[in-house]
């Protein structure tokens, strides 16, 4: 994850406390008896949601003159391919793009110190891993000669 700026960690801790100083208002207004505009706005009824691959009921439920009058828009949502598909692929890639803004890049002296090191450890565990090899065998070698004289 990337790490966030001191301006983000900021505008966080900010709207953080917002939230708690408008919570604690809330908690006194209650405790005072006084009601919010939300308790007294009636809730808005739920509007239908279209999914993307049933018909919704005002489709089955159309008369068929209405059904006719609908026929040239959905020809033309038709050519463009499902837009709410092209809508969310085209959020997801600005969404990649502020990321990739967010990321620390190493800077060229860092991508050639730790390059060099890199290298000097393959080297190291390389003769390493020779000497090594040479020791053994020369140990195995010595083992069976023995085992051939018993």
């Amino acid at each position: 994850m990337a790490k966030k700026s001191k301006t983000q960690r900021a505008k966080a801790s900010a709207a953080r406390q917002a939230r708690k100083e408008k919570a604690k208002e809330l908690k006194e207004l209650e405790a005072a008896g006084v009601t919010t505009a939300a308790e007294e706005t009636p809730a808005k009824p739920e509007e239908k949601k279209k999914s993307l691959f049933k018909k919704s009921s005002d489709d089955v439920d159309a008369a068929p003159a209405k059904q006719e009058a609908a026929k040239p828009a959905k020809k033309a949502a038709d050519k463009n391919a499902n837009p709410g598909i092209v809508k969310r692929f085209t959020g997801f890639l600005k969404d990649v793009k502020g990321e990739l803004k967010r990321v620390t890049w190493p800077t060229k002296q860092d991508v050639l110190r730790w390059s060099v090191v890199v290298v000097v450890a393959l080297l190291f565990f390389g003769v390493y891993v020779t000497i090594l090899d040479g020791i053994v065998t020369q140990i195995l070698v010595g083992i069976s000669g023995l085992s051939s004289l018993v």
